[in-house]
Order: structure tokens, then sequence, then C-alpha cells
């Protein structure tokens, strides 16, 4: 820090000298790390215990109860997989997602940036997944899991999701609108997914964002979209003509980031907003592990920092999506993929009323 003397050495030897992991001086750092390490200095190993989404508290007991319509209490933020990949139209695997993502390890706990340790200030934990009854039939498990959050939103706790893929996001505005009414959208991704009818199917993870907004669940008005590019933008003009914000993946650097969160914060206002994060928004060089891939896309620092321009609004749930790890034997792709859950958690803290 500018203008302060920096201690001698034998200053640093009385306060670092006999430190057993406990010597905090800075009052913010210290109050992260009394919540971090127990008596002595350990802390919790971060490969042992069962894997949890963000190593959050286990509480699949929850996920039979909203199954059947019932309500949970006890939770600021439930954490939730979607194992479906039912409407993919190019490589499957995506069902593996959460899994996946429950495997990465040492994700937070503190976030700099945002300077905030969430699992301190938030009550959050893994309520497992979806039950579904089919495992081959996609109107069905769409209508599991629209019953599912139907009973998550009334129970009034925020999900953050990992698919699966992107038609889970579908029902799951659905359900959030029916207590919210319709959500404003930031969406990240290659791809507008505003698509049509594919092969007689409307129900794909080419188009969930056309069918929220015909469905009246998302607001078109107060959606952007982030990073998309490739050769199917033919297939997006539903974005257009019903008036979402579209920023191409060409456009960012000649934009800066700091005018594209200023732009999302424009669109989304002050509404009810929802964060939705394919993590084929990323150059397949960092995430490779998904089933659309798409050249030229965004870094992962450009995605954090737009998610993080991001905090103080109004957001009701968000997802991570199309996270298919059996092309991506280094793990990167579900690295970044809990990466950005973490982010997205972060935003809950900062929640206007929270």
């Amino acid at each position: 820090m500018a203008g302060k003397t920096a201690p001698t050495l034998d200053e640093l030897r009385a306060r670092y000298g006999n430190d057993k992991g406990t010597a905090f001086y800075d009052p913010r750092l210290k109050a992260v790390a009394d919540g971090i390490f127990g008596e002595g200095g350990r802390r919790a190993w971060p490969f042992a215990g069962v894997s949890t989404l963000l190593d959050a508290p286990y509480r699949p007991q929850d996920a039979g109860v909203l199954a059947d319509g019932g309500r949970i209490e006890g939770l600021d933020v439930a954490l939730v997989g979607v194992p479906m990949d039912l409407g993919v139209t190019n490589r499957a695997g995506a069902r593996r997602g959460p899994k996946a993502v429950r495997e990465i390890e040492r994700i937070g706990p503190w976030n700099r940036v945002m300077d905030v340790a969430p699992m301190q200030v938030l009550k959050v934990a893994d309520i497992g997944d979806v039950p579904m009854r089919s495992r081959y039939d996609l109107t069905s498990c769409h209508e599991d899991i629209e019953t599912f959050y139907t009973a998550l939103a009334a129970s009034g706790i925020p999900p953050l999701s990992v698919g699966g893929d992107h038609s889970i996001s579908r029902p799951i505005l659905k359900a959030l609108a029916g207590v919210h009414g319709p959500l404003g959208m930031v969406h990240i991704d290659a791809h507008a997914d505003t698509s049509g009818v594919y092969e007689g199917a409307k129900f794909h993870h080419g188009g969930p964002f056309r069918q929220a907004v015909l469905e009246g669940s998302l607001d078109p008005a107060r959606t952007i979209q982030i990073g998309i590019r490739g050769g199917g933008d033919f297939l997006w003009e539903f974005s257009y003509e019903s008036g979402m914000t579209v920023i191409h993946a060409e456009e960012l650097a000649g934009m800066g980031l700091p005018a594209v969160i200023a732009r999302a914060l424009e669109v989304v206002g002050a509404g009810p907003t929802y964060v939705s994060f394919d993590v084929d928004s990323l150059d397949p060089a960092f995430a490779p592990g998904t089933g659309t891939p798409e050249v030229g896309g965004l870094t992962p620092r450009e995605a954090l920092a737009i998610l993080r321009g991001l905090k103080g609004i109004d957001m009701k749930g968000g997802d991570v999506v199309e996270v298919a790890p059996s092309y991506d034997p280094t793990s990167n792709t579900a690295q970044a993929a809990a990466q950005v859950l973490f982010e997205q958690l972060c935003l809950m803290a900062f929640v206007p009323g929270r």
C-alpha cells in the first residue's frame, strides 16, 4: 500500500515467526480465515469426504420433498443438479455435468474482487439432483423440473443449477416466473438459443428462450445475450424481433468489458433477473468439454469480469449448463463451470434487501 512503511525483519519475525496458521491482521482476511480454519490452523481436506457442489453441505432429502410439491426451509440459496441432456442437437454427455462439477475441489472460499466469502454470509446447501421419472422422455423431464422448481420457488429459496443441457432453463424460468413474474436475464453463451421447431420438437437446447418469452416467463426487453457467435446466427431472428439485446463475441473487444457490463446493468435494471451461463460461451481452448463448441469465444477472465460486474442485481436464480466432461480429459471445463457457479453464489450475497 502506498505510503505504508514496510516492517523490519524483526517485526515480521515477531508477528509471523511462531505462526500456527492463524496469524491474520487485516480484519477482512481474519474474518474469512476464522470461518475456514479450525483449532491449530487446520482446514478440511478438499480431496476427502463426499463431493458436493462448491463443497456445500449436502441435503439430498430435500430433493424428494420438492419433487412431491412440498416446501423446505433453512436455506438462502439451493444448489441443484439437473442431469438431463435429451435436448441436445450435437454431442451428448451434459447429463454428467453435475457430477463433474461436484468433483472439482478448492473453489473459493473468498472472492477477492467482490470481497465476500459467500458460504459465511449465506445458508447454502447442495440439495442433490432433480428427481426425474424417465431418462428417455424429454417432455416428462421438463415437467418434473418445473414441478421441482415451483416448490423451491414457493419455499422462497433461489436456485443455482448445474445442467444438463440448456433446455432445462425453460422450465426453471417458468417456475420462477410463477412467483416473481416475468424475469429479465443476463445470458452468456455462444448461441442465442431462440430458434424454433426442430424435426417437430420445440423443446430442445437451441430454443428455450423463445419458448420462455412466448410462455410469459422471460421479458425480452430486459434480456441481454453476450458472446453470441458462429454460423447459426441466422436461426436467432427471434432475439432481435422480440427486443432482446445481443452482443456478439466479435464486438466485445471493441466495446470493452466496462461498456458490456454497463449495458447489461442498463438492460436488466432493478427488476427480477436470471443469470444463465453456457460453458460454450468460453472458447473451446478453455472449455472443450461441451456439446456445441464454437471457436472465437470468451476467455475465462472476460466471463468472470462480466459476472462480477453484475454485483447488486436482483438475481432470483441462475444456472451453468452444457458441461459434457467426456470431451475434456483435463477437467478444465468443469473447473470453469464450478468457478462460474461460485461467482453466481457471490452475486446472491448482494441481492438488494438480503
